[in-house]
């Protein structure tokens, strides 16, 4: 199957879905993509690292405090503010995660403060455009309107980009053993020149932890679940698939157990800190951290370092570390 024969495919099963009453049906296919006779799937979704970081150590801040527009503002600004990662004309797109129809005091998605306050300085830096999207495990509509996200965007500006099946395009990563022929929703990207992943730090059950790096399990289509049988490894592929502009990761209250659902405050924890890096691994790091586990307990972080990804041992990115409630 080419292609082109892919795409008529999922739009076909998409139709009928909808006609049955289910969007979230329509997302995703129960058998799983069908292997393709031709070589014409993408192999990526691109590279938006920022201007003069192309090679070496990324950059990195460390914020502490409970108000997160401020802290997500004095972090950006540590790093040479919004200016050095976007510039005018800038087309961004954020990354969230939105995966549970939850309302943020649970943890579960990107808080809407987090997500206001970054397309909000997009948008002062010179951004002509913010998408903000997600491929969410409940309904999608749902997901962004009960997690506060979508007003969030309303709030700034910004365009949620919910997933339809239009969007999803077979990708096979060069070398990959999982990300072979599968749908990943590489049509937000087109015109798209800077990107941003901001991410909740929560506990996973099978992956150790949800941060940067999983956040991107978001762009999967088709049966994903199939990969929790390898989620390290499908997680370090991942990693390999999208080098993002910056990353932002929200630990101002992490969720603590029961991740990544959660479902009670008594789940989460304050733990009074955001990271703003350029760099997804060694963010994930300091989440680890906060969690209070160790990189042996989340093994995709060291596998993503040694796949030349980031770097996770933090403290060599000689971060800035800020206190807001000083």
């Amino acid at each position: 199957m080419n292609r082109r024969d892919f795409l008529i495919r999922v739009g076909c099963a998409s139709a009928a879905a909808l006609a049955a009453g289910g969007l979230g049906l329509a997302l995703y296919d129960s058998k799983g993509p069908a292997p393709a006779e031709v070589q014409k799937t993408l192999t990526g979704l691109g590279d938006y690292t920022p201007r003069g970081l192309a090679s070496g150590p990324g950059k990195m801040a460390i914020i502490r405090g409970a108000d997160r527009a401020a802290m997500f503002r004095q972090g950006i600004k540590a790093l040479g503010g919004m200016e050095s990662f976007i510039q005018k004309g800038d087309r961004v797109l954020i990354k969230v995660n939105a995966a549970f129809a939850t309302p943020a005091s649970l943890g579960a998605t990107t808080h809407p403060e987090v997500l206001a306050a970054v397309a909000d300085l997009c948008f002062k830096a010179g951004a002509a455009q913010v998408l903000v999207t997600d491929n969410p495990i409940n309904n999608p509509d749902s997901c962004f309107e009960i997690s506060g996200l979508a007003n969030a965007a309303r709030s700034t500006g910004a365009r949620i980009i919910p997933p339809r099946a239009s969007l999803f395009a077979p990708v096979s990563l060069p070398g990959g053993k999982l990300l072979q022929n599968w749908p990943v929703m590489a049509g937000v990207f087109p015109g798209v020149t800077k990107v941003i992943v901001v991410s909740p730090v929560k506990d996973h059950q099978r992956a150790g932890a949800s941060m940067t790096l999983k956040n991107l399990y978001g762009f999967l289509g088709g049966r994903r679940n199939v990969f929790h049988q390898d989620i390290n490894g499908i997680v370090t592929e991942l990693a390999l698939l999208l080098k993002p502009t910056l990353c932002v990761l929200d630990g101002t209250v992490s969720m603590m157990t029961n991740g990544p659902t959660g479902g009670s405050l008594s789940d989460l924890k304050d733990t009074g800190t955001m990271v703003v890096s350029t760099d997804p691994v060694a963010a994930d790091a300091v989440g680890v951290e906060l969690l209070g586990r160790t990189l042996a307990d989340v093994p995709y972080i060291l596998m993503a370092e040694k796949a030349g990804v980031g770097i996770a041992d933090y403290h060599r990115l000689n971060p800035v570390v800020l206190d807001t409630k000083a």
